[in-house]
């Protein structure tokens, strides 16, 4: 079998027949889709049991919650594809997808794994007060030696983990934008997917030890948030929450309150260490880096209202001499001071949503992922479908 698509999900109900739908008709037929259920107590079981005759679906049910890092790997020794796509229960596939990814494959000679862009498609109530839909025209804002299909150089891979230690990340850490040949899983160190986010550390593991690695510039699929994903509860300030719903910990020597995403990445960063002592002997966690990060999210919740002032002195009140010292270097550091002014100048008619995602645009009367798709039909009439 060519392509296995896993489907974890928990509790997506009202957003998973888009998704399942936009895999089941691409009209292809070497494929399964894995769909872990796992425990679910809304209408997700109902909604995957319209699926149940389709021969290529594969229902796996737990009878008892998991975590997400487990319900992850629950689906995937479950499946027996060549390669491996992970879809979120609220993303979308576009149409044409694995016929483009064969192409690719044979292009570069099936190669390890494939990144590539998408969109971002923001459901109503997924962000603090948002009413109704926005969109981002681009996922993720690859670099400058990103920009045309290749093969990336064994340097580019290396650069951008080393660069993950300075908190700067240069390929999107969702695993739905690569595609990977379950041959290079068995490379990975300590297990495929790792808490507490495991597409974190399975893409940055792979980048170390898989030697074939494509990118292209094109959007192949929609990575949604909804009400019920980890982004609503980071861009919602209930960052608490989100993890207790993910059932992971992100706990580490010298954590500091704020961005959430930041603390699992200090924790994913230092196993990465850990299992692959001699590719990364030579560089460690940038702590200055961490902090400014920080800082800067302290700064947004601070004027999002979701911290009061005590709550920010507090929060400066746990940083050291040397974390003040980091602080003051980013007096040389251009992006710093964008991301702050940017915040500190933007126009008070922002939405809570627009205010945290810079790059999102209102989407009006679109209300759900699968009209989203078509709305870009009707931008692009020459699209295949």
């Amino acid at each position: 079998m060519k392509f296995s698509v896993l489907l974890p999900t928990r509790n997506g109900g009202p957003f998973l027949e888009n998704c399942i739908r936009s895999i089941l008709e691409q009209g292809y037929d070497d494929m399964e889709l894995v769909i872990s259920d796992n425990a679910n107590t809304d209408n997700t079981p109902e909604v995957i049991h319209r699926f149940s005759g389709d021969r290529r679906v594969k229902i796996l049910r737990l009878e008892s919650p998991v975590s997400v890092t487990d319900n992850w790997n629950n689906a995937l020794h479950a499946s027996s594809g060549d390669y491996i796509l992970m879809m979120g229960d609220d993303d979308y596939l576009l149409p044409g997808y694995f016929l483009r990814m064969e192409k690719l494959l044979d292009k570069y000679h099936q190669p390890d794994c494939v990144v590539h862009n998408a969109y971002s498609y923001v459901a109503p109530g997924s962000i603090a007060d948002n009413q109704h839909s926005f969109y981002s025209e681009s996922h993720f804002q690859f670099g400058q030696d990103m920009t045309e299909e290749g093969l990336l150089t064994p340097q580019q891979r290396s650069g951008i983990v080393h660069d993950m230690f300075d908190f700067k990340v240069r390929i999107p850490l969702n695993m739905q934008t690569t595609l990977v040949a379950r041959k290079a899983f068995s490379k990975v160190g300590g297990g495929v997917f790792q808490k507490p986010f495991p597409d974190h550390y399975a893409l940055n593991s792979l980048l170390l030890t898989a030697p074939n690695w494509v990118f292209s510039p094109e959007k192949l699929l929609v990575v949604g948030v909804s009400p019920k994903s980890f982004g609503h509860y980071v861009y919602s300030n209930k960052q608490n929450s989100g993890l207790s719903y993910l059932g992971i910990d992100a706990d580490f020597k010298g954590r500091l309150p704020g961005n959430e995403l930041l603390n699992g990445m200090h924790v994913w960063l230092d196993a990465l260490k850990q299992n692959y002592p001699q590719l990364l002997e030579a560089v460690s966690i940038d702590r200055a880096g961490y902090v400014r990060r920080q800082f800067y999210a302290w700064f947004m919740q601070r004027k999002l209202g979701a911290i009061s002032i005590a709550d920010l002195l507090r929060n400066l009140g746990l940083l050291g001499v040397g974390d003040w010292l980091g602080l003051a270097a980013t007096v040389f550091d251009r992006a710093s001071w964008a991301r702050l002014l940017r915040v500190a100048f933007q126009g008070s008619n922002k939405s809570g949503a627009e205010a945290q995602w810079h790059s999102l645009r209102p989407l009006e009367g679109v209300m759900d992922i699968r009209q989203f798709d078509e709305w870009l039909a009707q931008r692009t009439p020459s699209r295949a479908k």
